[in-house]
This record gives C-alpha cells, sequence and structure tokens, in this order.
C-alpha cells in the first residue's frame, strides 16, 4: 500500500528547512573542524592533559577538617544548624507518637478514609489492605517509622519546592537562574551530598531528612512553576480586568488553574522521598530503609523483601491517592469537603480510643507471616538454576559475560581511545544539530568540565554503562509502551508490575541482580534498565493515547494498516513524549550509577560510594559533580528539539 501523505505545505516544508540547516551547521563544524585540527592534533592521546586539570583535594579536606572543627563551637551551627536540627527531631518525634498513639486501627482507618473521600470505595479498600499487609509482614514499626520521616520530609519538600515555583513562575529571570541549580539537585547522586549533610548535621534523623528534600523538592518546583506559567491568559486577563492586585491574580487566578500541576507534584515528590528511604538509612533515618540495608549486608534477601514491600505498598496507596485527587474526573459534590475531613478524624479518633481501651494498638504478634524463608529458598534455585549450565541458551552469567565483551568493553574503549577534543566535537556536533549554539556551548563545558575535575578516563566508563542502559532501557521501554498504548488489557496487566519496579527499592532487587548475573559493570547496567524502564514504558504509552483522534480516524479512513497508523501517524505525533521519555530514561539511569558502584560498577560510581564510607569529601564530591556534568550534557544533546518545538520553531 502507498505511503500516507499529509496535504499540509507546512508540513512538508518544515522537515527540508530543517534538513537544510542541519546540513548548514555540519558543513560549518566541517570546516571549523578542519581549521583546529593542527593545534587540536599537538594533543593526539585520548587522556586529558594533565595541564587543564585542577585538584580540588586539598581546598575541599580544609573545609571537611574545618566543619569537623567548628560544628560544636561556632555560632552558626550551635544557632542555626543546631536550631533546624532540633525542630526535625521534635517535628519526626510528634509525627510519629501521634501515630502510635492511633495505633493500627486509628492509621489503617484513617488512611482507608481518606483515600475514600478522595477517590471512592474500591481505593479505600486496597489502601486499608495495603497498610494491613505492612502489619502482616511484621514491619507495622519501622512501616510507622518511615512514614513519620517521610510526612516531615514531604511537607518540608513541598513549601521549599512551592516557594522556588512561586518564584520561578512569576520571573522569567529567577526561572532561568533556578533551572541549573533545580537539575544539579536532581541529578547530583544521593551518595555525594550524604557526605557533607552528615558533617553538618551529624549521623541521625536530621541528615536523613535534609537529604531526601535535596533529592524531592525539585519536582514540586518545576511543576509549580509550569502550572503557574500555563495559567489561561485570557482568564488572567479577565481577572485584571476586574481590577485584582497582582497578590489577588495569583491566588484567585493562578493557583486554582495551576491545582492539577501542583498535586501532580505533590505525587512525584511523595514518589522520590520513599524512593530515598533506604539510601537515608545509611546515615541513620531508620524504619524501613534500616530494615532493608541490614538485611542486604548479611544478604538475606527475603527480610529485605519483606521490609521492601510496605515501602512498595505505601508508594503505590499515594500515588494513588494524590493522583486521585489532582485528576479532576469526579463530580463537584463528591470532591473532598471539610465537613469530611472532620468526620473522618472523629472517626479515628473514636477507632484509637476504642483499641487503647482494649489495649489492641500495637500488631498483634501472632498475626505474622514470614515470607523471608520461601523467598530466600527461590532465590538459592535461580542461583542454581539459571546462573549457569541452562540448555542452549546458557546461563545468566553467560549473557552478562557476553554484553560485557561485546557491548561494554568496546564503547568504553572505544571512548577513552578518543582524543578528548574529538569527544568534545562530538558532542557539540550532536548538542548543535538540534539545538542551538547555546545549547551546544553548553553541552561542551559540561563535558569539558569532567576532564578539568581530573576524572576522565572515569567518566568515559561511567558514559559507556549509561549509554548502554539507556540503549536497553528505549528498546525495551518504547516496544512495551507501544503495546500498551494499544491494548487496553496489557496496560492494565503492566500498572502494577510497573508500580512495583519503579517504587521498590534499589537495594532490594540489587542482591538477585547479582545473584543471577554476578559482580560486573553488567549486573550494573541491569539494575539500572530495571529502574529506569517503568518511566520510559508510562510515558511511551501515556504519549502514544494522547495522539489527536481525528488523525487516526483520517489515517483509518485512508485504508492504513496498524502498522502504518503506528509509524506514520502515532509516533511522530508522539514525538514530543518519545523525547521525554529519552531524557527520563538518560537521568534515571544515571541515578543508579551509584548503586552500580556497590555492584562493580566501577568507575564513578565507586568513586562516589568510596567517598562516603571513607569520608573523603573531595572524592565523592569530584565523583558528583562529574555525574552532574554528564547528566547536563545528555540532557542537553536529547532535549534541545523538544524546548524548541514548544518555542514553536
Amino acid at each position: 500500500m502507498a505511503t500516507l501523505t499529509v496535504p499540509n505545505a507546512t508540513a512538508t516544508a518544515r522537515p527540508r528547512v530543517l534538513r537544510s540547516r542541519a546540513a548548514g551547521k555540519l558543513l560549518l563544524l566541517a570546516l571549523l573542524t578542519a581549521v583546529l585540527l593542527p593545534f587540536l592534533g599537538r594533543w593526539g592521546n585520548g587522556a586529558w592533559p594533565h595541564a587543564l586539570t585542577v585538584d580540588l583535594t586539598k581546598p575541599l579536606t580544609t573545609a571537611s577538617d574545618w566543619i569537623i572543627d567548628n560544628r560544636d563551637s561556632h555560632p552558626l551551627f550551635l544557632y542555626f544548624f543546631g536550631y533546624v536540627s532540633d525542630a526535625v527531631v521534635l517535628s519526626v518525634r510528634a509525627v510519629y507518637l501521634t501515630l502510635l498513639a492511633a495505633g493500627w486501627p486509628g492509621v489503617t482507618v484513617f488512611a482507608a478514609l481518606v483515600a475514600w473521600r478522595v477517590a471512592g470505595v474500591r481505593l479505600a479498600a486496597g489502601t486499608a489492605v495495603a497498610f494491613l499487609a505492612c502489619g502482616v509482614l511484621g514491619m507495622w514499626v519501622p512501616t510507622m517509622q518511615t512514614l513519620a520521616l517521610m510526612v516531615v520530609a514531604v511537607l518540608v519538600s513541598v513549601v521549599v519546592g512551592a516557594l522556588l515555583g512561586l518564584a520561578g513562575g512569576l520571573s522569567e529571570r529567577l526561572d532561568r537562574a533556578l533551572r541549573p541549580v533545580l537539575d544539579t539537585m536532581q541529578v547530583l547522586p544521593a551518595f555525594a551530598y550524604l557526605l557533607p549533610v552528615v558533617l553538618v548535621f551529624g549521623i541521625g534523623v536530621p541528615a536523613a531528612v535534609l537529604a531526601t528534600v535535596v533529592y524531592a523538592a525539585p519536582p514540586m518546583a518545576r511543576l509549580t512553576a509550569l502550572g503557574l506559567r500555563g495559567a489561561d491568559p485570557e482568564v488572567l486577563e479577565a481577572v485584571e480586568s476586574l481590577g485584582a492586585t497582582r497578590r489577588q491574580r495569583l491566588l484567585t487566578a493562578r493557583i486554582p488553574l495551576a491545582r492539577k500541576e501542583l498535586l501532580l507534584g505533590l505525587n512525584q515528590t511523595i514518589m522520590m522521598a520513599l524512593s530515598m528511604a533506604v539510601i537515608a538509612s545509611v546515615i541513620g533515618a531508620g524504619g524501613l530503609g534500616d530494615r532493608v540495608y541490614q538485611a542486604l549486608a548479611s544478604v538475606d534477601v527475603g527480610a529485605a523483601l519483606a521490609a521492601g514491600i510496605p515501602i512498595v505498598l505505601l508508594a503505590v496507596v499515594l500515588d494513588r491517592v494524590t493522583a486521585a485527587a489532582g485528576s479532576g474526573a469526579e463530580a463537584a459534590d463528591q470532591r473532598p469537603r471539610a465537613i469530611g475531613w472532620l468526620y473522618a478524624l472523629a472517626a479515628t479518633v473514636a477507632v484509637a480510643l476504642a483499641a487503647r481501651l482494649l489495649t489492641a494498638l500495637d500488631w498483634p504478634s501472632g498475626a505474622t507471616v514470614n515470607i523471608a524463608e520461601p523467598v530466600n529458598r527461590a532465590v538459592d534455585w535461580m542461583t542454581s538454576h539459571l546462573y549457569s549450565g541452562v540448555p542452549v541458551i546458557g546461563g545468566t552469567a553467560d549473557w552478562a559475560g557476553h554484553f560485557t565483551t561485546w557491548v561494554l568493553d568496546p564503547v568504553r574503549d572505544g571512548l577513552q581511545w578518543l582524543p578528548w577534543w574529538s569527544v568534545l566535537l562530538v558532542v557539540a556536533a550532536l548538542a548543535w544539530l538540534i539545538g542551538t549554539w547555546r545549547t551546544a556551548l553548553t553541552a561542551v563545558l559540561a563535558m569539558a568540565a569532567i576532564g578539568v575535575l581530573g576524572v576522565w578516563e572515569p567518566s568515559l566508563d561511567t558514559l559507556s554503562q549509561v549509554l548502554a542502559a539507556v540503549a536497553v532501557t528505549l528498546v525495551l521501554g518504547f516496544a512495551t509502551g507501544v503495546a500498551a498504548a494499544r491494548s487496553d488489557r496489557v496496560e492494565r496487566v503492566l500498572r502494577p508490575v510497573l508500580d512495583v519496579f519503579q517504587t521498590m527499592p534499589q537495594f532490594v532487587y540489587l542482591i538477585p541482580v547479582v545473584a543471577l548475573f554476578g559482580v560486573g559493570r553488567a549486573p550494573a547496567v541491569a539494575a539500572a534498565v530495571v529502574y529506569a524502564l517503568p518511566a520510559v514504558v508510562r510515558i511511551t504509552a501515556q504519549g502514544l493515547r494522547q495522539v489527536d483522534p481525528a488523525a487516526l480516524e483520517s489515517a483509518r479512513s485512508l485504508g492504513a494498516t496498524g502498522r502504518q497508523q503506528l509509524w506514520q501517524v502515532q509516533l511522530p505525533l508522539a514525538r514530543r513524549s518519545l523525547l521525554l521519555a529519552v531524557n527520563q530514561g538518560v537521568v534515571l539511569v544515571l541515578a543508579v550509577v551509584i548503586i552500580g558502584g556497590l555492584v562493580g560498577g566501577g568507575a564513578l560510581g565507586y568513586n562516589a560510594v568510596f567517598g562516603l564510607a571513607q569520608g573523603d569529601l573531595a572524592t565523592g564530591l569530584v565523583a558528583g559533580a562529574a555525574i552532574v556534568c554528564l547528566g547536563l550534557m545528555l540532557d542537553r544533546v536529547t532535549q534541545p528539539t523538544e524546548r524548541r518545538t514548544r518555542k514553536g520553531a
């Protein structure tokens, strides 16, 4: 059948214009390369010149020693950081004691009533089952500890994120200034900034809460700014014509119009805060994360899973409740009202008092189920039967070895063999072809900063792992996302699986990955794929489902097959979502680089973990800064087209 065509002169001419611009940029870049080649050829090897590096070991070590020497005497620590630490401890303790006072009956009833008021009976029943499951697994008290920590961390993250988003949403200049700050907060690995936080606040709850805030506040800030900037101009103009002041326009128009984005920001903040539960346990957060970390330290996968499941359940419940609150699909008379919340609170108090009178606040010890032993037996069986010796296809260890030999090693060796200036030229070419010269300059400066920091070779090693993981993630994610978009049944089946993959702490599935693939760079890539795949699948499926139905109907009326509709209509129209999927895949893969350092991934991940373990501020922060630069470079290479398209270019 003939290829479908779009009878639109503008749509036909635009690709030609873009191709001509790309050709012009390539020609200009080739000319510049020819002119600079004689000078760049002096540094012909792949290593970054030592003369162009800056050693930050001495100043960072001096700063670390100063903090340690003055932490107990300097006014900055006594009268500022000290008060912040005390406020965090008191807040977390107050929430925790409130949860214990309500007991498992009161907490379960209150959570179910909140879900009922927001989304109906079905979600209320699911919420009650989720909280009861935490008790059945023997994790009620650790769950309450984690929930208390998360409540405080999320509240602080929402306040900080909303204020930053408010500033960025109302001022273009502030938005441009905040963007790199938020990029750094989101991409900087947690292990890199855990050490400075611990140096200032010490091991314990304050350091865990503040580290979580650094990680979880950026989504709230970005979505708040997006919602305020996306407010309907006609509504704002109408409010202004009525004589409203700027403050009144903000409170009565902009913020109500940004309700969906604000609730989505809350949703993403909660998800990211929970994903920090295990990492924060490294610096004394306690709760479920500490149970997971201690179990994995003793290679007890079953105990780790028993503590990881409540984290997943909390994440799924909170995700569903906040998503339902932001969907706006329910009728106005069904939405939560103040009187409804008062009834829910009164019912909770009544149940808690009844439980106290019956001495049933604590979860009964006889109503628990031990899943550790069967899980450990299953892991042992997988290791014995799948690791090696599988007929025809070989074991997972063979797959890991082949992937390392045929993919990871050639990519790493190829990157490290290239002269450093040629790597910068390739980065500039890719960024400039799909963006502007500013985009290319930013990408090149980010990549050059890695060399200046003196971690060029380990950064290229990390880049090779990231590229391999992103490639596998995109192949699997796009294929699965297309299947989910074209079939409601597939989407319903995949949704709980993706929820588990996206919310399960990385430490929990790290041991099964190592058991199946051994130690090395291949399991690090596998862990990154598992972590990044759900986001790519969701964004791809959502983008394809949001394609204009009129375009699909027009294609069907011309006799297009399902395959032609996909390749010639859906995928081109979902281009923005696909680019966003690529970007999020890169960001999430980079987030697991540190985890890969724990299983033999080496490179920057190992440096960041080593820096935290040894208290070496220079090694940890330099590795973290290099990962941020990698993320900034990859972001500029994958996202400029999307930004330019939004501007209507």
